[in-house]
């Protein structure tokens, strides 16, 4: 089956544009100035006989001046919605909170703010200058493995973060890790502004010879897991290593 000529269907978009009443002698119109199939196209003039007349809008009959905006009238007058309800069915969102109900106490290592240089912590300790944070056993410590006094961040973290985008944290910063007992069940890393793979040294000692689940994200959303799952699992199955939100990256 053929499919339809661009001429058949430029004057059925003609007929479909106009009323029904109009639609027979506009489609003539449109036979009468369409022009036989050859490689010229069709002129300007031709065009315009075949093409009906638009409606004018309101604001060309009026001289130019704008339309009138369209409002709702069912839209409300104002977004107060009222006095206060008195009635004893009202949500008490507090009563909502499971893990408070349950008797769950927000541990003091829970962090606060991610800020570009440090942390703040639940208890109202502050790390600043580029210091990292590891989080063990309900308390907390300043992690530093990289030099806190280099200029940029690629000089910093030079010794962590590889051209590859790979962090490989070395072994003698997780010496606590080694010491403590029991060890946690999960360790939660945060490396920065962005998301960075783990080094396959720094995941087999993690895992392998400590017998630690490791868990990777960005810091901030590292840091919203910590406190979720220290709030509800304990600090003793938790741990956090945290690098400041301000390392980007190489």
């Amino acid at each position: 089956m053929r499919a339809p000529s661009s001429e058949l269907l430029w004057a059925m978009r003609v007929a479909c544009r106009v009323p029904s009443s109009q639609n027979a002698c506009f489609a003539r119109a449109a036979r009468q100035t369409m022009p036989v199939r050859t490689t010229r196209p069709l002129t300007t003039s031709s065009r315009l006989c075949a093409v009906a007349p638009q409606p004018q809008s309101r604001s060309q009959l009026s001289g130019g001046r704008p339309d009138p905006p369209r409002i709702n009238p069912r839209a409300p007058k104002t977004h107060d919605r009222g006095p206060v309800s008195e009635e004893e069915t009202q949500t008490d969102f507090s009563k909502m909170d499971i893990l408070a109900n349950a008797g769950a106490v927000t541990p003091a290592t829970s962090i606060d703010a991610c800020v570009n240089d440090g942390f703040h912590l639940n208890n109202g300790q502050q790390t600043v200058g580029g210091m990292g944070l590891l989080l063990l056993d309900g308390e907390a410590f300043v992690w530093t493995p990289w030099d806190t006094n280099a200029v940029s961040n690629a000089e910093g973290f030079g010794k962590l973060l590889d051209k590859r985008g790979i962090i490989n944290i070395p072994k003698s910063s997780l010496g606590v890790l080694e010491l403590v007992y029991p060890k946690p069940d999960l360790l939660i890393i945060g490396t920065g502004r962005k998301l960075w793979m783990l080094g396959k040294e720094t995941r087999e000692y993690l895992s392998e010879r400590l017998g630690i689940r490791v868990d990777v994200m960005d810091t901030g959303n590292a840091a919203a897991a910590y406190n979720l799952l220290a709030m509800e699992r304990g600090v003793t199955e938790v741990a956090g290593l945290m690098i400041p939100d301000g390392f980007r990256g190489i």
